[in-house]
């Protein structure tokens, strides 16, 4: 069904642009095999309004002129749909590059190095890369998690999807039904933002805890799909990065590295003990129970209480 929409909409394009006047409704159906195959005039009409539209969102400018006698006529002019040169310095260069090494241990790789190849044919300088084989620093974004790929073509194509997960404090894992909005990397873990609709409210979820297949399911969304900066911000709350307290915990010497990485004061307190001050945000309970008994919090009290009621959760389990 794909591959039939994907070439009709490529042989109306090609009818569009390659048109010296605009064409009606029936040259275009007598012109594409598939319109000819439409049942009935009503079931082509929605077929080339479905199309069309699909046409403009992907970009094309198909323009509807109506002629002397009221007949309506489309056309895609060259000259609106033509996209300018692409030029590029060296300094633009170097960084689309950097951005394309980013990617390499992902699907997406394998796009990155073929919009580089078509932008270097199409005369793209060759940048000197600062980040070659004598540097010691390489961008990487880390995905190893197999539910990435899925999620991220979800995500494009606005699919419902279901998975199994498990919560911080729970050792087993929940099935739940997701409309899923975007990806976010925050501090090296992926995290997926979108509506659960068994609770009916926005949810945030860590890559690494999805266990098993995400499967995806047919219908449409049936919550709005908010704009990217909310997501984000989203993403950024429920992980802790959106911090409003300062959290005053014991960290056993030698382990939470990623802890020390956060803490905003640290305190060796000589008896095998350290005594950290870290930025307190939603979220911060369940990563903290992640140290397992490494970690003990001694303020606020609510959080200690969060902490203690989601390894007691654990241990139930």
């Amino acid at each position: 069904m794909a591959i039939a929409k994907a070439e009709r909409l490529m042989n109306l394009a090609l009818c569009l642009l390659g048109t010296r006047r605009p064409l009606s409704k029936r040259e275009l159906r007598g012109s594409i095999e598939a319109y000819l195959e439409a049942g009935s005039d009503d079931s082509f009409n929605r077929m080339f309004e479905r199309d069309k539209d699909d046409l403009r969102e992907l970009g094309l400018v198909i323009e509807t002129v109506e002629n002397l006698d009221g007949d309506i006529g489309y056309l895609a002019r060259r000259d609106s749909n033509r996209l300018p040169p692409i030029t590029l310095d060296a300094e633009e260069a170097a960084a689309l590059g950097l951005a394309a090494k980013v990617w390499q241990q992902a699907r997406l790789a394998g796009a990155a190095s073929g919009a580089l190849q078509k932008l270097r044919a199409a005369g793209m300088p060759e940048a000197e890369d600062a980040y070659e084989v004598h540097s010691a620093l390489e961008p990487r974004i880390p995905v190893h998690e197999a539910a990435f790929e899925p999620l991220m073509l979800a995500c494009r194509d606005r699919r419902p999807v279901t998975f199994d997960y498990r919560k911080a404090n729970s050792a087993r894992a929940e099935q739940r039904q997701v409309e899923p909005w975007t990806l976010e990397c925050w501090r090296g873990h992926w995290y997926l933002a979108g509506w659960d609709r068994e609770r009916g409210a926005e949810r945030v979820f860590r890559l690494s805890r999805i266990t098993g297949k995400v499967r995806s399911r047919a219908g449409a969304f049936s919550a709005e799909v908010p704009d990217v900066v909310t997501v984000r911000e989203t993403v950024e709350s429920w992980a802790g990065e959106t911090a409003t307290r300062t959290a005053r915990i014991r960290l056993r010497a030698g382990a939470g590295y990623p802890l020390r990485s956060r803490a905003t004061a640290v305190r060796d307190r000589g008896d095998g003990w350290d005594e950290l001050e870290i930025p307190y945000g939603h979220g911060l309970d369940a990563w903290l129970v992640e140290f397992g008994p490494d970690v003990v919090v001694e303020d606020p009290a609510d959080l200690r209480a969060d902490v203690v009621d989601r390894l007691r959760a654990v241990a139930k389990d």
